[in-house]
């Protein structure tokens, strides 16, 4: 399932009805893959989760054992390879490693970056390859290998390549830029890509299969115009 822009993965305190998850049962309940009338506990659940303002693919289990599996397939290294397409501040010329700790700040809805020496936090790994570079910015196929809040965000800004469009981790200067010349006034983050290398049953005829979703329509015509 595609995620499009602005709407939440799943509910919150501030929004319980308008979201994606709600959306995939509508769908299911109309194709008849789901029966809530013959369902004691299990729900159709995500097992990626997208901030609101980023967008792409978010996978789905529609019935528990395919929910179970996907799980474990996400948790567990190896299975699913995940890729995001995003434009950074900055020509990266070569690829990125990253590999650091977070520690999440509630209060302001951010994550701090910390060298991996320091107590406590989570481990977070990001590959970053640079596609093209050209006018001071640069677009990244970005491997998310651990699933960390902002872990994108936070990782590139810290390395000195901040998602463009970005509030929270990005550059101010660049951002006026960018908000003036294209309207964009969030992060350019999209989830294109899904690349399967191995699978538990009853999942296992997605070994080798990729899933890949093309940009929004607005974050392409930025591509082009920066890029081609």
């Amino acid at each position: 399932m595609e995620k499009p822009f602005g709407l939440l993965t799943h509910g919150d305190s501030h929004e319980k009805k308008n979201h994606l998850a709600n959306q995939v049962i509508s769908y299911l309940i109309e194709k008849g893959d789901y029966r809530p009338d013959r369902e004691r506990t299990f729900v159709p659940s995500p097992v990626n989760r997208l901030d609101r303002n980023t967008t792409g693919l978010v996978m789905f289990g529609k019935n528990s054992k395919a929910l179970q599996t996907l799980n474990l397939m996400i948790r567990e290294k190896g299975y699913v390879s995940k890729y995001y397409l995003t434009v950074v501040s900055g020509e990266l010329k070569e690829e990125l490693v990253l590999k650091d700790k977070m520690e999440k700040d509630s209060s302001k809805n951010m994550i701090k970056v910390m060298p991996m020496d320091e107590d406590g936090g989570k481990v977070m790994e990001t590959i970053a390859r640079p596609l093209i570079s050209k006018n001071g910015f640069t677009l990244v196929e970005v491997e998310l290998v651990t699933g960390r809040t902002h872990q994108i965000r936070a990782h590139l800004g810290g390395a000195g390549y901040p998602v463009i469009g970005d509030t929270k981790y990005g550059n101010p200067s660049a951002n006026r830029w960018i908000e003036k010349k294209f309207g964009l006034t969030t992060q350019f983050l999209h989830a294109y890509k899904l690349s399967f290398h191995k699978a538990e049953e009853p999942l296992q005829y997605m070994i080798g299969k990729e899933i890949e979703g093309k940009l929004p329509e607005n974050l392409e015509n930025i591509r082009q115009e920066l890029f081609d």
